[in-house]
Order: C-alpha cells, then sequence, then structure tokens
C-alpha cells in the first residue's frame, strides 16, 4: 500500500462500505512519469490496491469522482477509466479543480459497497 501523503486514512471500511480517499499516480513516493495516463493507471492500481486489502475488487465500486487539473483530459481519462473498469461502470463525477497534491494531474476517490 502506498503511504498517504496527508493525514488522513486511506481507505475506510464503514459497515457494508469501502471508502477510498482520493489516490493520485504515487509510487516509490513520487508521481509516475509519462503524463495522465500514467497517472490514472497508477492512481486506479493504487484503489484496487486498497480495496483488495479489504477482500474487495474494483467490481464493488458503485461511484467515483474523478479530480482533474485540465478538463481537456477529459476524453483521455475516459477511454483508460473504461479500459479499466470494462463493462463495470459505476456512478461517476468527474470536476475540474485548480491544483491537486504533490503536482498530480488526475485523482480518483471511490465508494465500493460489500455487502
Amino acid at each position: 500500500m502506498t503511504k498517504p501523503v496527508g493525514p488522513y486514512t486511506p481507505i475506510v471500511r464503514a459497515g457494508d462500505w469501502l471508502i477510498c480517499s482520493g489516490q493520485v499516480g504515487i509510487s516509490d513516493g513520487a508521481i509516475v512519469e509519462g503524463g495522465l495516463e500514467a497517472e490514472l493507471r497508477q492512481a486506479l492500481a493504487n484503489m484496487a490496491g486498497l480495496l483488495e486489502g479489504e477482500g474487495a475488487s474494483m467490481n464493488h465500486v458503485v461511484k467515483t469522482t474523478v479530480f482533474l487539473t485540465d478538463m481537456a483530459d477529459y476524453a483521455e481519462m475516459n477511454a483508460i477509466y473504461i479500459e479499466v473498469f470494462g463493462d463495470h461502470r459505476p456512478a461517476r463525477s468527474a470536476v475540474a479543480v485548480r491544483e491537486l497534491p504533490i503536482g498530480a494531474r488526475i485523482e480518483i476517490e471511490a465508494s465500493a459497497y460489500v455487502g
């Protein structure tokens, strides 16, 4: 599991729910190289690892929120998101933000139901 970059818990169980804090494309303490695609793939891998640590998977995700520093990246984000989630389509919001922690271009948070 990637160490949090702030004072928060990366994943919390609340009854039948798992709430994943926002994940950025961090590996070995730094944002991965390779732009938005690499960052999103790493963020989703980090999220999958958190879920797996609680006995769940990406198929349990029912809601995500994606934060983008540039809405021009929306189409590229969608293509990667669809590839990773496949036919499973959680409810989702996408929000433009001015900036993200540690210089990330994208962050994604999720809620998963495991009941």
